[in-house]
């Protein structure tokens, strides 16, 4: 098999892809020929150095692929050999072949792309655990979402628009026309002041209902104060942490340091709500996990969401994806295919 390992820490430049033999698959397990791999900003926090869940370096990364069951392991009687298939691996998906438990893989639709597939779990599930599993989000909701043209933001505006919410989406300029398409009624400019454009819409003495925010520090507490009564903010990355392609110490320390601590009677008092997510640590409950993918591929099923894929790389161009994703050039999902 082939895999894209991280070498060392650094630049994406530290990406090499090596042979290993192919693993086989044991009770429980299936083996996939992987077709496509997703990428998301945790992956590149791992290559800096800054993602301390990451396995120790070198190591491969990657959380979500698509592809054909190939091999069947004892035990397993969901799968059979031919299958399209996408998984969730926790590491490890940035390989042409892979072994994992038959209860982390989900048969795909017939209409789903293989790109598609890598581009859906991850981000989607992200989405529908901050919008409808940790809290409600009622009809007519108004959503603030952070980074709304990225993976995330993109599978968040799919959710918000099928649950007839007004939605706010930040992101630069030259992206604007392209959330307005994906039904994003109030695009923000991320590089100007977000709650003053904000307020100029909904009024200076009105809010929020809900924000996903994943750019911590400072914004966070922007976030917090943007909500109005019962509104809730939902913390689920830190991208200031790591602003650069390599480690930066004084970024994560001055993102630590402009992160506002909030107290239970401060929340008590406001009637506001604060949550974190990280899905990486949830990828064992399987109990909370299935179901939010099948109702997840169910409303894939009837068109209410849209993966989508702005560009793949081969295996050898990984390099310049992890670049093209840190430029912040993408729109939704980047993915690899071997």
């Amino acid at each position: 098999m082939r895999q894209i390992w991280i070498t060392k820490a650094g630049s994406p430049e530290v990406l090499q892809v090596k042979e290993a033999p192919d693993p086989v698959a044991e009770d429980g397990q299936v083996r996939i020929r992987v077709r496509a791999a997703g990428i998301n900003f945790a992956d590149l926090m791992a290559r800096t150095g800054m993602y301390q869940d990451a396995p120790p370096i070198p190591c491969v990364v990657g959380y979500e692929v698509s592809g054909v069951v190939d091999q069947v392991g004892a035990k397993v009687s969901d799968f059979s050999v031919g299958d399209r298939v996408l998984a969730m691996p926790k590491f490890g998906g940035y390989t042409d072949t892979l072994v994992i438990s038959a209860q982390q893989a989900f048969r795909m639709p017939d209409k789903m792309t293989f790109e598609e597939g890598a581009a859906l779990p991850v981000v989607y599930l992200t989405a529908h655990h901050m919008m409808l599993y940790v809290g409600t989000l009622p009809r007519g909701s108004r959503v603030l979402i952070h980074s709304a043209a990225g993976g995330v933001g993109l599978a968040a505006i799919d959710l918000a628009k099928a649950h007839g919410c007004e939605i706010f989406g930040s992101a630069s300029a030259g992206k604007h026309s392209f959330l307005r398409e994906r039904g994003c009624q109030h695009p923000i400019d991320s590089s100007q002041d977000v709650t003053a454009q904000v307020r100029a819409i909904v009024g200076k003495d009105s809010g929020v209902d809900l924000v996903l925010d994943a750019v911590g520090g400072k914004s966070f507490t922007d976030s917090y104060n943007l909500l109005r009564e019962t509104g809730r903010l939902v913390c689920f990355g830190v991208s200031s942490m790591s602003p650069g392609k390599s480690r930066s110490i004084p970024s994560a320390l001055a993102m630590l340091l402009r992160t506002k601590r909030y107290s239970p009677l401060s929340l008590m008092m406001d009637n506001k709500t604060v949550q974190g997510v990280n899905m990486g640590h949830l990828f064992s409950r399987l109990d909370i996990v299935k179901p939010q993918f099948v109702a997840l591929l169910a409303m894939y099923e009837r068109g209410e969401i849209r993966p989508y894929v702005d560009r793949t790389f081969p295996f050898a161009e990984a390099a310049a994806a992890h670049h093209f994703l840190h430029d912040r050039k993408a729109k939704g999902k980047v993915v690899l295919t071997p």
